[in-house]
């Protein structure tokens, strides 16, 4: 009878950690220090619940179009953020969340961002790849 209650108890917990295997990691957001101040890296099982509370400027800076994430609400190539500033919150303090394909270019608009004296810049971490990798949809237009 022991027998039969311990294999049970290990089968349901062996469908548990199976279970729990297939959802995306949710990692802490990492601070990345840059000339004069630092941005937030989030990754995109710790970004999916922000989305859906979204309460910040979400900006797509990668170039060419390759895709978009839902609720972007401005397209700013990543080499062109020191000439369209006035795209961006004219508050300094305004949560600011950028993203591109793989993060390599939102991670040069966000030092941009940083040097201009923006103060709550995120990066989507692994970017619109690290996303859809996640299992979460992108938008093709």
């Amino acid at each position: 009878m022991r027998r039969i209650i311990f294999s049970a108890v290990m089968l349901i917990v062996a469908i548990a950690l199976a279970a729990c295997a297939n959802q995306p990691a949710v990692t802490a957001a990492t601070k990345i220090d840059v000339a004069g101040g630092s941005y937030t890296n989030v990754s995109p099982a710790q970004f999916k619940p922000m989305l859906a509370a979204k309460n910040f400027v979400f900006i797509n800076v990668h170039i060419p179009y390759a895709g978009e994430l839902e609720k972007t609400d401005a397209f700013i190539p990543y080499d062109q953020v020191e000439q369209n500033l006035s795209k961006f919150p004219a508050n300094k303090n305004a949560k600011i969340v950028l993203y591109c394909q793989s993060g390599r270019m939102s991670a040069i608009a966000a030092e941009t961002l940083i040097k201009r004296g923006y103060t709550d810049v995120w990066n989507l971490d692994g970017g619109m790849s690290a996303w859809e990798s996640a299992g979460f949809a992108l938008i093709r237009k």
